[in-house]
């Protein structure tokens, strides 16, 4: 027969083991560590920076070398994907009707190339009463700056089975030379509005039971020649 002390053990025993079967894990799914590529593209830094010109006010409005300075930085814009092209005219100048005909004049100048309304504003600021205050035309553009590479004198100091320091480190600096909108990296783009068009096309083939895909095109078709050639 079992004594008392060591019965209780046993039960006492039975139990926490019946309480540890029955607990739950209240922590989370544990996030996975970067990888060393992923370390890397994370140094790559996305900068904004202003793409401005300066333009001069003048009574008569617009210059030909100012306009082909607009030219060119139109060209800059459209590269960059650039956001809203601001005007800034300034005030209490000495020259406020030049300086706002040659903002009036840009601004028509730059709609004219392209530049939807809506995204070039006119705004002034105060220019202090200095009579050479110009117009400030400019947009903010982003930079992609990739990370410094080097350190190449250790990858065979090692006892590990790991990747050397600077592993993924040329993958991440020429993704940052590379990428055509730096803002890409920042965030996702907007997606293009639907068709609606072909989605009521669409909707009606569905709805009669006919094929709602477009006609084969006969052309694309064809068979392997199988002449001597």
């Amino acid at each position: 027969m079992l004594k008392p002390a060591l019965r209780l053990s046993l039960v006492l025993t039975a139990a926490l083991s019946l309480t540890a079967c029955a607990t739950t894990s209240t922590t989370g799914p544990v996030a996975e560590a970067p990888t060393p590529l992923d370390g890397w593209s994370q140094r790559v830094q996305v900068q904004s920076e202003a793409d401005e010109i300066r333009l001069a006010a003048h009574a008569t409005g617009l210059s030909g070398n100012q306009a082909r300075a607009l030219s060119d930085f139109h060209v800059r814009w459209m590269q960059a994907e650039g956001g809203v092209i601001t005007i800034a005219a300034p005030r209490d100048s000495g020259q406020d009707a030049g300086a706002y005909r040659v903002s009036a004049d840009a601004r028509s100048f730059l709609v004219s190339l392209g530049a939807p309304t809506d995204r070039v504003r006119l705004v002034g600021y105060d220019a202090g009463g200095d009579r050479q205050a110009p117009i400030v035309v400019g947009y903010e553009r982003y930079v992609a700056v990739a990370p410094t590479c080097g350190g190449w004198s250790t990858m065979t100091a090692t006892f590990k089975n790991d990747p050397h320091a600077g592993f993924g480190c040329a993958i991440a600096a020429n993704t940052a030379a590379q990428v055509a909108n730096p803002e890409d990296l920042v965030r996702g783009r907007n997606m293009d509005p639907a068709d609606p068009n072909r989605r009521a096309t669409v909707l009606e083939k569905y709805r009669k039971g006919q094929t709602t895909g477009s006609a084969r095109d006969p052309q694309g078709t064809g068979t392997i020649s199988q002449a001597i050639q």
